[in-house]
């Protein structure tokens, strides 16, 4: 079951949402499915949107994008049955950075410079992640077994 993890949103005295000083949060774990990570997909989009990043633009479509690689890769790659993966997306003052968690510590990806052969039905995520992000790393997750796949994008 899909389950908010967190909703906060913490804005500066005096600021609207997407302006400097403004800082919002999004989390929430899903299913690990194709159809959690669609919705996961989906809530981002939406949330940029509500945060004033509306849809079609540069910084919802791009985020959108990252959020689908990373998510499909959680589904595929770091599926533990029963176990669920998370998303956290936070907007900070110059950049947005959105983690996917899951639960396989021992599959961490690694982007290879070489493109996968031309018939290749996969492979291609993380270089979409890269070509998109400003950065992207990889960190255990904190707490508990897994990992975490960063990526931010700089607002500038």
């Amino acid at each position: 079951m899909n389950s908010p993890i967190s909703t906060p949103r913490v804005h500066a005295s005096g600021t609207e949402a997407g302006t400097a000083g403004s800082r919002h949060e999004f989390a929430m774990a899903f299913t690990s499915s194709p159809r959690g990570a669609r919705l996961a997909r989906r809530l981002v989009s939406h949330r940029l949107d509500a945060w004033g990043h509306p849809y079609g633009g540069r910084v919802n479509d791009a985020l959108t994008l990252i959020t689908a690689e990373l998510a499909a890769n959680a589904v595929r790659h770091g599926h533990v049955s029963g176990r669920d993966f998370h998303v956290r997306l936070t907007h900070g003052t110059g950049t947005v950075r959105v983690e996917v968690t899951d639960t396989r510590t021992e599959r961490v990806p690694v982007l290879s410079e070489a493109d996968p052969p031309g018939d290749a039905e996969s492979g291609r995520g993380l270089l979409i992640v890269a070509g998109l992000a400003t950065r992207w790393a990889v960190a255990p997750r904190e707490g508990a077994p897994g990992k975490t796949v960063w990526a931010e994008f700089d607002l500038a």
